[in-house]
């Protein structure tokens, strides 16, 4: 098997030697051996050597099973597509684009519930319905892309996506904001899956780990660059519903013409319809492994959850200057810090990593519990911020660590497990938050919720720190 991923090949694949995707390829990956500009390993490179000498004596015997440069892509390649490097550049700022979107609602649910006079209830149902259509999409569709290509399936995302802001942009209540969130939980969650494939396809030769620094910063950066983008804009500028949206419409134009003239990374390949029906579970030998991680999984998400739907709530509700300004400030606290510290600890071992979230979580949920009783406001936001390094490294070390426990054939199911679980922990405790706001205040809430994740957060400290060693003997951060 050969790895070809390089910025000097047009279509950047895992194949087999005896099948390549496309003429070009075989052409320039001659060219990149004879001018030594592609890194081999030394058994591999004498293979390809003895595949390519010559020219003629293996390869042409194969030349019946070539596809034709228009059979082997789902879409006609535009004319001077970019290249790989502005390629992977280009899809890095929209994988920052989709969850910056994403948390644009956040400082507006403030707002909406001035305007139409809905409930904590109700605002946490909204965000819970957001929640569970990224989740469907992440399972059903999150695998389509390998089969019909990266392209077509981003240009239809970034589509569903524009149209959900065009929901937002004429909504007049809940249900058009319902419907809105639906469809962009759906757009987001395909995007999500397949802009990850495709930036690890676009890696560059030289900077293999790139892709891996990619995948974890974009999420968390784009949600506290959305949030705080947002807040700015509805706290003072004109048309606090719209503008944004307009902005982002624009946004979504240009990552359309990005990914048309992006190349194509995945050539079509059998088995569409199969990939659509979602495969969830735990391997039987892998359940006590994962059950160390479960802790630090929950606390983390379910933490994440509470200041994407209640927090700008909770903020304003004690911070009267800028109240959509100040609201927006805390969910770019807790997801900008999280996203920084994925870069600065994207080398450390993942048990190191979990431990150090669980510790920091635990001081940064105690600072923002006693700021919220004591109606300390710059206590609780600088307990936020020591929060999202607990969020950012909670995240990095549970996904570091699932890397490695299963055999290669169980990542997918056991990545969607955990899928699963991380969003169930994201919006379930939301969801009982809004209800309990509704019957005990939300002040009273906030303190509840945060002491429930403060012992969840006791309890992961707790297991990261007394886990056998056995269990660790092989987990090694992914990069």
């Amino acid at each position: 098997m050969l790895d070809i991923s390089s910025p000097g090949l047009p279509l950047s694949c895992t194949c087999q030697i005896s099948s390549w995707h496309r003429h070009d390829d075989y052409i320039q990956m001659k060219a990149g051996i004879a001018n030594r500009n592609i890194s081999w390993e030394p058994d591999t490179r004498q293979e390809v050597k003895s595949l390519v000498a010559g020219g003629s004596t293996l390869l042409p015997s194969l030349s019946p099973s070539f596809p034709s440069p228009m059979s082997s892509t789902s879409l006609r390649l535009p004319k001077n597509p970019l290249t790989h490097s502005r390629a992977f550049w280009a899809m890095a700022a929209i994988a920052v684009t989709f969850p910056a979107i994403s948390a644009v609602p956040s400082p507006l649910y403030s707002l909406y519930q001035d305007m139409w006079g809905f409930s904590d209830a109700v605002l946490t149902e909204v965000f819970a319905i957001y929640v569970v259509a990224l989740l469907f999409s992440l399972l059903v569709f999150g695998g389509l892309s390998d089969h019909v290509g990266r392209r077509p399936v981003l240009l239809g995302a970034i589509f569903f996506e524009a149209l959900s802001l065009l929901f937002f942009l004429v909504a007049g209540g809940v249900a058009t904001l319902a419907l809105a969130r639906v469809v962009q939980g759906l757009a987001t969650g395909v995007a999500l899956a397949t802009l990850s494939a495709v930036i690890v396809d676009l890696r560059p030769a030289h900077a293999p780990k790139r892709s891996g620094v990619v995948n974890g910063v974009a999420p968390l950066a784009g949600l506290a660059l959305g949030a705080l983008g947002c807040g700015l804009l509805v706290q003072f500028a004109p048309w606090p519903t719209s503008l944004i949206f307009v902005i982002l419409l624009v946004a979504l134009a240009f990552a359309a013409f990005a990914v048309w003239k992006a190349p194509e990374t995945s050539a079509l390949r059998a088995g569409a319809r199969r990939s659509l029906i979602p495969k969830v579970g735990l391997p039987a030998h892998l359940r006590s492994d994962f059950m160390t991680l479960l802790p630090i999984m929950v606390a983390g998400w379910s933490l994440g959850g509470l200041y994407l739907s209640l927090g700008p709530s909770i903020a304003s509700s004690f911070i009267d200057k800028d109240p959509y300004l100040t609201g927006a400030i805390v969910v770019t606290a807790l997801c900008g810090t999280g996203a920084f510290v994925v870069y600065l600890l994207r080398q450390r071992e993942p048990r190191s990593v979990i431990r150090f979230a669980a510790a920091w979580l635990c001081v940064g949920i105690t600072l923002s519990l006693i700021g919220l009783q004591f109606d300390l406001g710059h206590l609780a936001l600088v307990g936020t911020v020591v929060s999202g390094v607990g969020f950012g490294a909670s995240a990095l070390g549970s996904l570091g660590a699932l890397v490695d426990l299963p055999h290669p054939d169980e990542r997918g199911e056991l990545f969607a497990f955990a899928y699963v679980v991380s969003y169930v922990a994201f919006s379930v405790p939301a969801v009982i938050g809004g209800f309990a706001s509704d019957r005990i205040g939300l002040h009273d809430t906030a303190l509840a919720y945060g002491a429930v994740t403060l012992v969840v957060s006791i309890i992961a400290l707790f297991v990261a720190s007394n886990r056998h060693p056995r269990q660790d003997s092989n987990l090694r951060h992914p990069a």
